[in-house]
């Protein structure tokens, strides 16, 4: 095996197009894609199943390759971004009209401004309820009225996903957070000043018949045919930190307004960041991301990733996992080795940018510092 993987690195990787999103995958791209060429050159001859879809970043990369691809995610707005990306057949400047009509809306003074819009000026004197807000009321006012119209419009499931897909976009480039909507920021960001505008999104004609599903991953890998060549998980990762509480904030809760624009369900509300209420700590969490050990001992979070592992019926998994989370880099090449041959391992220091492949001993478990790595774990299923 090589020390070094950079001479096979994928160097013209698709262009993709995403929200900010904690955990994007968009950096391991190139290395996600180059292990994928290794076992399979010939992509318009493969299946890629994209268990834990987020962002869609990898999906969408997969699907520009020519896979056919599989992307599932339990968060809606990833089921509508898939179904926008993954799912069109119509070229660019078709949707143009339909974005200049919703661009073209008066603004409306209605439910997400009266919860998620402040006005232009010191946020937490000035918001009447005393509270930080994501965006300034003149971009929430844009964005009920036109949310509102995309609903009257009575749109195709795919020209819905498009436009849905198009106002989510414009509100990530004029909001006031670090990326998240656990909290916002103290002062408005500058970019939140700005005039929020739709623009049709990063969109291509599929030639394959790609499939996009919104399930808990241990159902969706019982529908999946039988030819799947590739599946790649990210699940979401709980902390290795000994001292976490109990209670904190789940990963889908920190795009819980993503979730309420696509559904437009004007949801009950709770806490100062105003979440939706099935977004609580007790209610939205995921095996994935426990830190607790189960009664035989092990760690939860590897008992899921190794359920997950066994039931799925794929030729190759490609499991992606980062230092930070509950379990650990030797775990995880443990458990993966009793499900079939591990042919490549990628370790990627984020700050970096830099990667190294690891050799068959292991050292590649013993890091002593406490940076944040990305591992990749190719594993050939028996």
């Amino acid at each position: 095996m090589p020390d070094t993987l950079f001479d096979d690195l994928i160097i013209d990787t698709p262009q993709t197009q995403a929200i900010k999103y904690t955990g994007s995958k968009l950096k391991l791209l190139p290395y996600i894609l180059s292990m994928s060429k290794s076992i399979c050159s010939d992509s318009s001859r493969a299946s890629v199943f994209d268990g834990f879809s987020g962002s869609t970043r990898v999906s969408q990369a997969y699907a520009k390759c020519g896979y056919t691809v599989f992307a599932n995610d339990m968060a809606p707005y990833s089921k509508i971004f898939n179904t926008a990306f993954l799912l069109n057949t119509q070229s660019k400047k078709s949707y143009q009209p339909l974005i200049d009509h919703l661009n073209a809306l008066p603004p409306v003074n209605g439910w997400f401004t009266e919860h998620y819009g402040g006005d232009g000026v010191h946020k937490e004197s000035n918001n009447g309820d005393g509270l930080k807000k994501p965006w300034q009321k003149k971009n929430t006012m844009k964005l009920d009225g036109i949310r509102e119209e995309i609903d009257r419009l009575d749109l195709d499931e795919i020209t819905k996903a498009v436009a849905i897909t198009s106002l989510i976009f414009a509100l990530d480039t004029v909001d006031s957070t670090l990326g998240h909507f656990a909290s916002y920021l103290n002062e408005w960001s500058p970019r939140s000043y700005n005039d929020m505008k739709l623009e049709v999104p990063d969109l291509w004609i599929n030639e394959s018949q790609n499939t996009v599903m919104q399930y808990d991953v241990f159902e969706a890998v019982k529908l999946l045919p039988n030819n799947i060549i590739i599946a790649y998980f990210d699940p979401p990762y709980g902390s290795n930190n000994e001292k976490m509480p109990p209670s904190r904030v789940r990963y889908a809760s920190y795009y819980h307004i993503w979730t309420t624009i696509c559904l437009n369900d004007k949801p009950a509300l709770f806490g100062k960041a105003k979440r939706r209420t099935d977004t609580s700590d007790t209610i939205a969490g995921s095996v994935f991301e426990e830190f607790r050990k189960s009664a035989s001992g092990k760690f939860m979070v590897i008992e899921a990733i190794e359920k997950l592992i066994k039931e799925t019926n794929a030729h190759y998994i490609i499991l992606s996992y980062s230092s930070g989370g509950r379990a650990t880099a030797h775990e995880l090449h443990g458990m993966l080795n009793e499900y079939g041959k591990i042919i490549e391992i990628k370790k990627i220091d984020y700050k970096k940018n830099v990667m190294a492949t690891m050799k068959w001993t292991n050292d590649w478990i013993k890091d002593t510092d406490e940076k944040n790595y990305e591992y990749l774990f190719m594993l050939e299923k028996r």
